[in-house]
């Protein structure tokens, strides 16, 4: 019979591979990028969109030229209308029939926006109701982080009391361990990418959160139905069982990323280019932290909780007994069934004999049997008196 394919194996849950018990590769792995996506943000910092920082925006039809075109003569009025301003990001936005260029700076004043927009207009031959201008506060972007980080705590505490309800704290603990490696990672590469952060970028992290923890309940739904009464045989430890759980989800996880990663990839890779530029901080965010969360939910989430299952003293003295009965086993002195073998140089006759021999009452000894209970050999049923007799 032909042997099966990884897909196959992967799909009845018989592929067999050890992720608990290379928990510290794993633990390495994530350390590792941990500290990359930090010195990241020590060193590069993110970009930040003018709805954070602050500026003006103005917008011109793209029939005017090219990008960079465009963007050498947007520069020159802002030198002789702004103070020497410059543009500081300059893209391409809009779909077909209304497309843009986008071109941001910092923050002018209103004599200085309407200056720069008239000549604009003159500049390019322009109606000035055809050129939008914008100015945006850097408060409001703080209030929206704020509310952002606010709505990351509830979230989080929630999260916290179902999974502890629903399962138990050392589970709360490592789905939400792997929730905040999802945002640390995906903040990582957001800052050595460079996209801008903006609102939808904000919108996207919320988002992954719920994509994160759906993939992390399930592998713990499967650990928890593995593990139920685990204490009461000496066969699997608990590591083995939390093993045998990812196994038989890993399809599940590789399937449903496909399919959400599918669409969010094409926005990514194929609509960008094609033009919805303003789409792309979305969708990278989206795409990263759909990635991260089915790999953290693998390769984190559940070895923390076998980590932490490990300290608990009944999981402990459970994993003791398994390894000693696979001791005996391994020195021959138990089979798999768990009966004793017979010791070496004897048959099995002789123990069979000898167990025989130590089941059988000693010589002399006292039977172990009921004492008779009619008129012979031991007092009457009736308590000393005869049925209808009479006392003396």
């Amino acid at each position: 019979m032909a042997r099966s394919g990884l897909a196959t194996r992967l799909y009845r849950g018989e592929a067999g591979l050890n992720i608990i018990g290379r928990r510290k590769l794993w633990f390495s792995v994530a350390g590792l990028l941990v500290l990359v996506a930090v010195l990241s943000f020590a060193f590069r910092g993110f970009t930040l969109g003018i709805e954070f920082e602050g500026g003006n925006s103005f917008q011109v039809p793209a029939s005017v030229g090219t990008l960079n075109q465009t963007e050498d003569r947007v520069n020159t009025i802002l030198g002789d209308e702004a103070g020497g301003a410059a543009v500081e990001s300059a893209q391409r936005v809009g779909g077909a029939g209304g497309e843009f260029y986008e071109f941001r700076t910092a923050v002018l004043t209103s004599d200085q926006a309407n200056a720069v927009k008239a000549a604009l207009a003159q500049e390019f031959n322009l109606d000035e109701d055809q050129i939008s201008a914008n100015q945006v506060s850097a408060a409001w972007g703080g209030q929206y982080t704020e509310r952002a980080l606010l709505g990351l705590v509830i979230f989080i505490a929630l999260v916290m009391l179902y999974l502890i309800i629903r399962f138990e704290w050392r589970m709360a603990v490592g789905a939400v361990s792997s929730l905040l490696l999802n945002l640390v990672l995906t903040a990582g590469v957001y800052s050595l990418v460079g996209f801008e952060v903006t609102p939808s970028t904000i919108i996207g992290f919320l988002t992954i959160l719920g994509f994160a923890l759906y993939d992390v309940v399930v592998v713990f739904d499967k650990v928890q139905e593995n593990t139920r009464g685990i204490t009461a045989n000496n066969n699997q430890t608990y590591g083995e069982a939390a093993n045998l759980a990812i196994n038989q989800t890993l399809m599940r996880s590789i399937n449903t990323s496909l399919v959400a990663l599918l669409p969010v990839g094409g926005l990514l890779f194929i609509g960008v280019p094609l033009g919805a530029v303003t789409l792309q901080d979305l969708g990278l965010v989206l795409f990263v932290g759909m990635l991260v969360a089915v790999c953290s939910s693998v390769f984190f989430a559940t070895p923390v909780l076998s980590l932490l299952k490990d300290y608990e003293p009944r999981i402990q003295a459970h994993t003791k007994r398994v390894l000693a009965r696979r001791g005996a086993i391994a020195r021959g002195e138990l089979s798999p069934k768990g009966t004793p073998r017979p010791a070496a140089g004897r048959e099995p006759a002789d123990v069979e004999a000898a167990a025989l021999a130590g089941a059988a009452p000693k010589v002399g000894a006292r039977p172990t049997g009921k004492r008779p209970t009619g008129t012979r050999g031991g007092r009457p049923g009736g308590g000393g008196n005869r049925p209808g007799g009479k006392r003396r």
